[in-house]
């Protein structure tokens, strides 16, 4: 091996390193790609349900106090594994009514704890985040949140 580096090899080492880690981040994107749109979502349970209450989760910032999936504020608790703490997973009526006694009883006027608002949701806006919030426990989160608290 020579002791002095030349331009030519530079400039190869620098096109083939390069071109090597183009190519290695092309392949990792291409596989992230087809791993979120093919197994760790659940396309085939996203309803008009679903989708509208994301809308409510939207319109009413929920988003602003809670974290879902990890995303989101500190404030409030993680909701992306809320249905599965409140043992009502796989039962939309009795998440549904557990949902609603929530939100109706806020806030609850404990001195020195933080409050939620009150959104005085329909029955169908209730129904709808139910809906999203049990589709958002149900796909493959990869394990998170960490721990069964949230």
């Amino acid at each position: 091996m020579r002791e002095v580096m030349t331009k030519s090899m530079a400039r190869n080492i620098f096109y083939g390193g390069s071109l090597f880690f183009i190519i290695i981040f092309l392949g990792l994107s291409v596989h992230s790609h087809f791993y979120i749109t093919g197994t760790s979502t659940d396309h085939a349970g996203i309803t008009d349900s679903v989708a509208a209450g994301k809308r409510v989760w939207e319109d009413k910032a929920c988003i602003n106090c809670h974290t879902i999936l990890g995303e989101g504020a500190y404030f409030a608790p993680e909701v992306g594994n809320v249905m599965t703490r409140w043992g009502v997973l796989d039962d939309p009526d009795a998440a549904f009514e557990t949902l609603k006694g929530w939100m109706e009883s806020m806030p609850t006027g404990i001195e020195g704890r933080r409050q939620m608002p009150n959104f005085n949701l329909t029955d169908e806006e209730i129904r709808d985040l139910t809906n999203f919030l049990i589709w958002t426990d149900k796909i493959d989160a990869q394990d998170w949140p960490p721990n069964d608290a949230g």
